[in-house]
């Protein structure tokens, strides 16, 4: 903004450099949610993968969860990104990472590929029109799945989940793994590893950890007094 206005009215650079000197107000931030191993596995097991639109959201939220991947990596992806157990991810800025992938992972892929006859250019996730899948049918979608989840996982009732959550879900169960968060950084495609920290913030089961390896300080203990100097203490007023 500053650079544009100097090309454009240089005489209100100085109002505009006050105006950005003005702090930013502070608001709470709130704590990271994600979903437990079991609510992962009800989500899942809640798509009803008898029909083709039932196969491609298993896919896409199994994929969400092994691969941590926004939601936006997620749908821009083409067979010629799964290679070798591995897809390539194209992230924020233009940056592109590898991630692995689970056997199981990997071979839905490749069946769903292969099913549907996609050329390699193709979208792996598309709408019933070829057209690849917006971010918004894609909520939809996990929010029927997670109308059905509940029923199984009570757990899952009234939380707010979206999409992202599978990619919280996933650094949350890796750090819990004992994986470093500077893996965790480089999986997720932080460019700070300060954007990492937030998870060990949310993780109330490490802090707990941490608690055990500290030793609590030793309690000192109140002699107690004897029924003689309980008895002499008004005379000695």
């Amino acid at each position: 903004m500053r650079f544009a206005l100097t090309r454009r009215a240089p005489e209100f650079v100085g109002d505009a450099h006050r105006i950005l000197a003005i702090p930013s107000k502070r608001a709470n931030k709130p704590v990271l949610g994600f979903l437990q191993r079991k609510e992962v596995d009800a989500i899942l097991a809640a798509v009803d993968v008898a029909a083709p639109i039932g196969q491609r959201d298993h896919l896409l939220f199994s994929l969400l969860y092994n691969t941590g991947a926004r939601i936006s990596e997620a749908l821009q992806l083409t067979p010629a990104d799964v290679l070798h157990r591995v897809v390539h991810l194209h992230g924020k800025g233009r940056k592109q990472r590898d991630v692995p992938l689970w056997t199981q992972t990997h071979q839905q892929l490749q069946r769903w590929c292969r099913d549907r006859q996609l050329a390699t250019t193709q979208p792996i996730f598309a709408n019933a029109a070829g057209r690849p899948l917006s971010r918004r049918s894609a909520a939809r979608r996990l929010a029927l799945a997670l109308q059905r989840a509940q029923l199984s996982c009570p757990s899952l009732h009234g939380r707010k989940i979206s999409l992202h959550t599978f990619r919280h879900t996933t650094a949350m169960h890796l750090l819990q793994s004992g994986v470093s968060i500077e893996i965790i950084a480089l999986w997720l495609g932080h460019e700070q590893l300060v954007t990492t920290h937030g998870y060990i913030e949310a993780d109330l089961s490490l802090k707990k950890a941490a608690l055990d390896c500290l030793l609590s300080p030793r309690r000192r203990r109140v002699p107690k007094r004897s029924s003689s100097q309980i008895l002499e203490f008004p005379h000695a007023l």
